[in-house]
């Protein structure tokens, strides 16, 4: 049993055996519908000559029959031709008069027989088929029976059909498939609304969860799903808010303990131990920053009007980052392009990603090396470190958040690059990794240049 996972392709393949089995039974319908029409014309043809039989029939003065038919019609009944042949039949079964040479009837007499009936017989092997027509003179009935020689009919109507198909029989392939084309187009028309609400539920993620399938023009047996799915995309983006208003008042509420237990922390007489915990609570303050970011980011949105100077977001992250990079016997550089390189996006939200990146690449160089900032004029932020580099199964999961290579190390929570690659979603840019041959990573941030 063939299975089509595709609802139009399944249905196209229903049409064409539909078609198909057209294509094999309509010549044998049309066969027999000729051969019923040819049957009906015979009928009426059998009946109209015995009514002209019945017409040259009369009754003398002595009682007896006469039959006076014309030369014409004569020859038609001539057994040389063979084709028709007439009797006439009282209603004692005696037959008056005959074209055949034994004088004999065509059908067997019934004297109870209706006005007009229509019969069939065998003479030999010629199948027989014609009419008996009951004619009453003055109280004296009689039967008048034409009948006709199926052959010679039989040969007309093969001879009708064979010319039927050869001059019409041929365009039916051709409009059984221009028909299915046709159906394809409409098939594709009625199935558009579908189509339309599948790619835009593609476009459906955590991040977009405001859209909603379209019920306009949707099939009404369709129309029920479309409406479940819509209201489970309500509920589901009720469930998101909740998470994201949990998110940024917890971060919201830590901020003060924090600064709390800074304070706190500066008062201990051990100054080891001070700068130790001090360590930790930067690290549990950049977390709360970075799940401020992701609630914000999550209902944020450029203005198409908005520009950034790429050159001068880069010299302030340098300089922010200068000395954590010295704090940790490292370098930062920043080269490339001098002048400004514009464009169109939101210049804390490039920041916060540029910056992430920086920070990412200094905690994971060694002592000793130099994270490099690079600006092209091209519209492309490259940040380079001198560290590990990153796997090639490892590019897609870093951006995942919570997603870190080594578990047991305590700095970072693995949110910094997914802010990194949400925001540049948000500017319609790309990010893309790939391991420097002198060792180390190279994240290149992509972006469209404005005049």
């Amino acid at each position: 049993m063939i299975s089509f996972k595709s609802i139009f392709s399944r249905i196209i393949f229903l049409h064409v055996i539909a078609l198909v089995i057209t294509a094999i039974v309509m010549p044998v319908v049309l066969y027999y519908f000729f051969k019923w029409a040819a049957n009906d014309l015979h009928n009426q043809a059998m009946r109209e000559q015995a009514q002209l039989v019945a017409h040259y029939l009369g009754l003398g003065a002595d009682g007896s029959w006469t039959l006076d038919l014309p030369p014409a019609l004569e020859d038609i009944y001539s057994p040389a031709v063979g084709r028709y042949a007439y009797a006439v039949v009282d209603d004692t079964g005696r037959v008056l008069f005959s074209s055949s040479e034994d004088r004999s009837a065509i059908f067997a007499a019934d004297p109870r027989s209706s006005n007009i009936s229509y019969l069939e017989t065998r003479r030999g092997k010629a199948a027989i088929s014609g009419v008996s027509v009951l004619k009453e003179v003055d109280g004296h009935k009689v039967w008048v029976q034409v009948g006709e020689d199926l052959a010679h009919r039989d040969v007309i109507v093969d001879d009708i059909v064979a010319d039927f198909f050869k001059r019409v029989g041929w365009i039916t392939l051709p409009m059984l498939l221009s028909l299915l084309a046709i159906d394809i187009v409409i098939f594709r028309r009625a199935l558009r609304p579908l189509l339309n609400a599948s790619e835009l539920a593609k476009k459906i993620n955590p991040r977009r969860t405001d859209i909603r399938l379209p019920l306009e023009k949707m099939p009404k047996e369709i129309l029920p799903l479309v409406q479940a799915v819509n209201q489970a995309l309500d509920r589901l983006e009720a469930g998101f808010r909740v998470q994201r208003e949990f998110t940024a008042d917890a971060a919201h509420e830590l901020r003060t303990p924090l600064t709390i237990l800074r304070t706190r922390v500066d008062t201990l007489p051990d100054r080891g131990t001070s700068k130790a915990l001090h360590k930790d609570i930067e690290g549990m303050a950049r977390i709360v920053n970075q799940l401020l970011d992701i609630a914000e980011l999550e209902t944020f949105s450029i203005d198409p009007l908005e520009k950034a100077d790429l050159r001068a977001i880069c010299a302030e992250v340098a300089e922010f980052a200068a000395p954590l990079a010295l704090a940790q016997g490292k370098d930062i550089a920043l080269s490339g392009s001098e002048a400004a390189v514009w464009v169109n996006g939101n210049p804390e939200m490039l920041s916060r990603a540029i910056r992430n990146l920086v920070e990412n690449a200094i905690n994971y160089s060694p002592p000793g090396t130099t994270v490099e900032i690079v600006v092209e004029d091209s519209g492309i932020v490259r940040v380079l470190d001198e560290g590990p580099g990153i796997k090639e199964d490892e590019r897609e999961l870093i951006f995942q958040r919570f997603w870190r290579r080594d578990r047991r190390r305590t700095e970072g929570a693995g949110l910094g690059l997914s802010i990194v690659q949400r925001i540049a979603d948000t500017h319609a840019a790309t990010i893309s990794i790939e391991n420097r041959p002198t060792g180390g990573a190279n994240f290149s941030l992509r972006f469209a240049r404005i005049a």
